[in-house]
């Protein structure tokens, strides 16, 4: 159709590069604390194994769920589709009618709304979010969640970490417990604990009004908007496979893998009469 140009999303928004750019040093910042502050210079090997596993796992996992977040197209509508030759096209019965975003000059499906920074109108859009420099859509919402998931969960390890740390250099001798001078050992931890606290707060926010968003098939928008619901009332087990995939499995926490059309996904056109 008219307009199916490749997608564009919020990658050339100047905030939203730094925004991401941040987010990974920030990430690149507890792990060299936690590897070379605390874990290394422990002498309880299976306790420094065990958590440089869990964390690295863990960041991992967030710093994939980013870029999958922040590189998938979140459900971007063609631009410029609007057009007279490709609505008489679309052959619609009497009764029939396609809104059209005044913004992008395309054919607006039922529940997306038009984004100002990218531009596009998005599909389920639920926000558009700086720190994935993307839109929050019906395509990179499950990344989106596991992104903030994983970030809580490494905050939260970092925090509990470095609370063991203190009380062991406070038993220990403060120059056998770090590889760096007391002062900079105290200074690096307490820059991790300030960080991890507020990721902790702000991502595990981000992460519970995405859950109850999902479990009403609700997005942020609409909420904001009150919208008048126009869509069917489903469970909140299948309006949760319809974001993560259908059926359960491991798959719905590995950023990796794309969930499948599952149950609920929206038509390409959704008409009103």
């Amino acid at each position: 159709p008219p307009g199916d140009n490749e997608h564009q999303n919020g990658n050339e928004d100047a905030c939203g590069i730094v925004c991401g750019v941040i987010t990974w040093m920030l990430v690149f910042y507890a792990e060299f604390v936690v590897l070379f502050v605390m874990l290394l210079p422990s002498k309880n090997l299976t306790y420094s194994l065990v958590n440089g596993t869990v964390f690295n796992t863990l960041a991992f996992l967030a710093l994939a769920s980013h870029f999958r977040a922040m590189c998938t197209d979140p459900g971007a509508v063609p631009t410029g589709n609007a057009t007279k030759e490709y609505i008489e096209s679309l052959q619609l019965k009497p009764g029939q009618v396609v809104y059209k975003c005044p913004k992008c000059c395309s054919i607006k499906p039922d529940r997306a709304h038009h984004c100002s920074v990218c531009k596009r109108c998005i599909r389920k859009m639920d926000h558009h979010c700086p720190w994935v420099n993307n839109c929050v859509g019906e395509n990179n919402q499950k990344f989106f969640v596991l992104f903030t998931m994983y970030i809580a969960l490494i905050s939260l390890h970092s925090l509990v970490m470095v609370v063991f740390h203190f009380l062991y250099c406070f038993e220990d001798d403060w120059t056998k417990c770090s590889s760096f001078s007391p002062p900079a050992t105290v200074i690096l931890l307490i820059l991790l604990c300030f960080e991890a606290l507020l990721f902790l707060i702000f991502t595990s926010v981000m992460f519970g009004t995405q859950v109850h968003s999902i479990c009403t098939d609700e997005t942020g928008i609409e909420q904001l908007k009150k919208e008048e619901r126009r869509w069917g009332k489903k469970t909140k087990w299948m309006n949760t496979k319809a974001v993560f995939g259908h059926p359960f499995s491991i798959f719905w926490f590995i950023p990796l893998t794309q969930p499948g059309k599952a149950h609920g996904k929206a038509e390409s056109y959704q008409y009103v009469v």
